[in-house]
C-alpha cells in the first residue's frame, strides 16, 4: 500500500521538485470508510518514525465529528494548545508528527466536540497504557518486536483443530500465582515470569493450549478484562507488548498453543474510553436502544458502521500477525446476535423485518470469521454462544457465521445440573447427561467448565458436588472423566484441576498450599492422568465431529446411575470403552456389553491409589465372551467401585 514507510518519502516532479508523500493517503482513507482497511492500526495511534530527517513519533486519531483535536502529553507539558492536529478529509482523520518524542512518553487526545466542551480520550489505537489507576496512553514501538517461533508458525499452517487434541487452560494471569511481596502492591506476575512458570505447570500437567483472560487494557481489575478500553494494548499491570511477545514466544517454543480472550459485544462508559469518543456516539449505536446494554451499564458497538467494523476486524488481525495468538474466544456473541438481548419490552428496536436479529452483526461476523479463516490457515475462532442459534461454525457462504469452534453452554448447564444432584436422584435426571448427544454434531464443540461457573456464589467445582468431603472428590473424577470420554475439545479453569475450594477471586492467587494436601494432590494426579490419555489417544479427539467416533453401550442404565460407551479411532486400532459409576454403590461383577470379541486393556482406573481409590488390585486384561448384554452378543464382568471409573483399550 502507498506511504507505508518509516523513512522521509519523496516523489520527483516533472520540474524536479521534491514533494512529501502522506502518511495517511487517500488509499488508506477510501480503505477504512469502506471497513477493508486491514492494517489500519499501522496508520492510526501513535508511531514512532523518522519524517523529515528528524526523529519522532506521528499521531492520527479518527474523530470526525470533533471541531479541534490537540495533542497533549508528558513532552508538552500537557499543554492544550501546543499541538493542534491537522485534519484529514473526507474521514476526519486528524494526525500530526512530533519530533523527538520518544517511547515511554504519555499522551492524550483533547478533543473539542460539536457544543464546544473538552473531552479527554486515550488513543483507541495505542499499543501501550499507563496501569490504572492512570489512563494515558503511552507511546511504543512494536515493530522491534522480535519472534523465534518459526518452527511452530509453520506448522499451525497444518493444524487441523478437527482431528488434533485440544485441551485448554484458562488462565487469569494476575491471579494464578502472584508475589507474596510483589514489586507493587498487587504482587502481579509479569509476563516474563508467567512464562516460565505457567509452561513449566502446563507441560507437567499436559494441556495444549492456554486461554488467557483479560489481556487488553482494561481500567477496573473486577471486570476481569472484560470491559475494555485498550483494544490494541495488551495490559500493562504485567510489563510492555514486548514482555507479552516473549509470553507468546515462550509458550510457542514449548508447544503451547495461545488464545485470548476478545471482546468486540461492548466496551464501558470510562470518561477516556470509546463512549462518545468525539463528542457523538461514534463506536456506539446513537439509540441507545441498539447502543446500550441496560445490564452491563456498558456501550455496544455499531456495527453498521464501517470504520467501526473495520476497527474490530483490525484488531483480531492485529493479535494473530502482531502477537502470534493462536485463536481468539469471542465473548458474549449471543448478546451481539439478539437485539433484544439483556432487554425488556421498549428497550430495544427491532430490525428491518420486524425481528429480534442484529442483521448487522451476524455480517461482521461472516466478514470476519471468513477473513481470519482464509488468511491464518490453522487459527480458532471460538465463538462463547449461549443459545441455540443455528450453524455457528457453518461456512458464511450457507448461511453460518464461520467461527471454528462453539462453547457448548448446553452440555455445560446440564452437565452441572446432574452433578449437584444428590446420587439418589440421579437415577430421575439420567437424560442430563446423555442429552447432548443428540445434538453433538450439529456445531463444533468445545466442552467448558469455565471462570464463569466457579464465581459469584455459583461455588466451586469441588463444592458443587453432593456428599462428604470423601465423596465430593469421587464425584468430581467421575464427571471429569465424563467430560473427556464426551465428544468436544475440552477447557478447564485454573484449580479446577487440583479441586480448589475456595470460589475464584481476581483478588488472591489459587490455593496452591492445597497440593499439599493429599486428596488435592490426588485429584491433580488424575486429571492429569486423563490430560495424558487424552492427548495419546486419538479415539478420544479424532472424529469429534463426526457420529462414527463415539458408541453408546449402555445410555438408559438410570437405576445404577451408570455409563458406558465407546471411543473409536479412525483406524479402528485404539479404542477406548468408558464405564462410569455416579453412585456411591458399588457393583462387583458389574457387566458391560462390548462391540467385539476383544481383549480389553484397563488403561485408566480411579480406584488406584494414587488417585485417592482403594488401591485394590484389579487385573489388566479382561478377555469378552460370548454373553449377550447391552444388547451387545459379546460382554466381560468387572468389580466396578463406588464412583468408580475404568476406561479399556481395545
Amino acid at each position: 500500500m502507498a506511504g507505508r514507510t518509516k523513512k522521509t518519502q519523496t516523489a520527483k516532479t516533472g520540474s524536479a521538485k521534491k514533494k512529501e508523500t502522506k502518511f495517511i493517503t487517500e488509499l488508506d482513507q477510501y480503505l477504512f470508510g469502506t471497513g477493508t482497511h486491514y492494517d489500519i492500526y499501522k496508520k492510526l495511534g501513535a508511531h514512532p518514525m523518522e519524517w523529515r530527517g528528524k526523529s519522532g513519533t506521528r499521531f492520527a486519531v479518527w474523530a470526525p465529528h470533533a471541531k479541534d483535536v490537540y495533542l497533549i502529553g508528558s513532552f508538552n507539558d500537557w499543554d492544550e494548545t501546543k499541538h493542534p492536529m491537522k485534519r484529514l478529509e473526507p474521514l476526519g482523520i486528524y494526525e500530526l508528527f512530533v519530533p523527538n518524542v520518544k517511547e515511554g512518553e504519555i499522551y492524550k487526545y483533547l478533543i473539542v466536540t460539536p457544543d464546544g466542551r473538552k473531552i479527554y480520550k486515550a488513543d483507541p489505537f495505542a499499543n501501550y497504557a499507563e496501569i490504572r489507576p492512570g489512563t494515558a496512553s503511552k507511546v511504543f514501538d512494536i515493530t522491534k518486536i522480535k519472534w523465534s517461533d518459526s518452527v511452530w508458525m509453520d506448522k499451525r499452517k497444518e493444524f487441523d483443530q478437527d482431528k488434533s487434541p485440544i485441551a485448554i487452560y484458562e488462565v487469569h494471569p494476575g491471579s494464578w500465582k502472584k508475589h507474596a511481596h510483589g514489586p507493587d502492591e498487587t504482587g502481579f506476575y509479569n509476563y516474563r515470569e508467567l512464562a516460565r512458570e505457567l509452561t513449566d505447570y502446563v507441560k507437567t500437567m499436559g494441556y495444549t493450549h492456554v486461554e488467557l483472560i483479560g489481556i487488553a487494557e482494561h481500567p477496573f481489575d473486577g471486570s476481569w478484562g472484560y470491559q475494555v478500553t485498550g483494544y490494541y494494548a495488551p495490559t500493562s499491570r504485567y510489563g510492555t507488548p514486548e514482555d507479552f511477545a516473549y509470553f507468546v514466544n515462550y509458550l510457542h517454543r514449548h508447544k503451547i498453543g495461545v488464545i485470548l480472550d476478545w471482546v468486540p459485544a461492548h466496551f464501558p462508559r470510562d470518561a477516556q474510553g470509546l463512549a462518545e469518543f468525539d463528542g457523538t456516539c461514534l463506536y456506539e449505536y446513537a439509540d441507545p436502544r441498539k447502543g446500550e446494554h441496560p445490564d452491563w451499564g456498558t456501550k455496544i458497538f455499531d456495527y453498521g458502521k464501517n470504520e467501526v467494523k473495520n476497527f474490530l476486524i483490525a484488531n483480531a488481525i492485529y493479535w494473530i500477525e502482531q502477537f502470534h495468538v493462536d485463536g481468539l474466544r469471542v465473548d458474549a456473541v449471543a448478546s451481539m446476535l439478539y437485539l433484544d438481548y439483556g432487554k425488556r419490552d421498549g428497550q430495544w428496536v427491532a430490525n428491518k423485518y420486524g425481528g429480534n436479529k442484529n442483521l448487522e452483526a451476524i455480517e461482521f461476523f461472516k466478514h470476519l470469521n471468513s477473513l481470519m479463516v482464509g488468511r491464518y490457515p490453522g487459527i480458532m475462532m471460538i465463538a462463547e454462544e449461549s443459545t441455540a442459534w443455528p450453524r455457528v461454525t457453518g461456512k458464511p457462504e450457507d448461511d453460518g457465521l464461520g467461527f471454528t469452534m462453539k462453547w457448548n453452554m448446553g452440555w455445560m448447564h446440564d452437565f452441572l445440573e446432574y452433578m449437584k444432584l444428590d446420587p439418589y436422584f440421579r437415577q430421575y435426571n439420567h437424560n442430563k447427561m446423555t442429552f447432548a448427544m443428540t445434538y453433538a454434531y450439529s456445531e463444533r464443540y468445545v466442552l467448558v467448565l469455565s471462570h464463569d461457573e466457579v464465581v459469584h456464589l455459583k461455588c466451586s467445582m469441588i463444592n458443587k458436588m453432593p456428599g462428604l468431603y470423601d465423596d465430593k472428590f469421587a464425584n468430581l473424577k467421575a464427571g471429569y472423566s465424563f467430560m473427556f470420554g464426551h465428544p468436544g475439545k475440552k477447557l478447564l479453569f485454573m484449580g479446577q484441576d487440583f479441586a480448589q475450594f475456595q470460589e475464584w477471586s481476581e483478588e488472591r492467587e489459587l490455593d496452591w498450599y492445597l497440593l499439599g494436601e493429599e486428596k488435592h494432590q490426588q485429584m491433580q494426579n488424575y486429571v492429569k492422568a486423563l490430560l495424558k490419555l487424552y492427548a495419546k489417544t486419538p479415539a478420544m479427539y479424532q472424529a469429534d465431529c463426526r457420529p462414527d467416533g463415539f458408541e453408546w453401550i449402555n445410555p438408559d442404565d438410570n437405576s445404577r446411575s451408570i455409563f458406558s460407551f465407546v471411543r473409536h479411532s479412525e483406524d479402528g486400532k485404539s479404542n477406548l470403552l468408558f464405564v462410569i459409576n455416579f453412585t456411591p454403590v458399588p457393583r462387583p461383577d458389574y457387566r458391560v456389553g462390548v462391540p467385539r470379541r476383544k481383549q480389553y486393556k484397563l488403561v485408566l482406573n480411579s480406584d488406584a491409589a494414587e488417585f485417592g481409590g482403594s488401591g485394590k488390585e484389579q487385573p489388566e486384561v479382561y478377555k469378552a465372551v460370548k454373553q449377550e448384554c447391552d444388547g451387545r452378543d459379546y460382554s466381560f464382568a468387572y468389580d466396578l467401585p463406588a464412583y468408580g471409573v475404568a476406561v479399556f483399550k481395545f
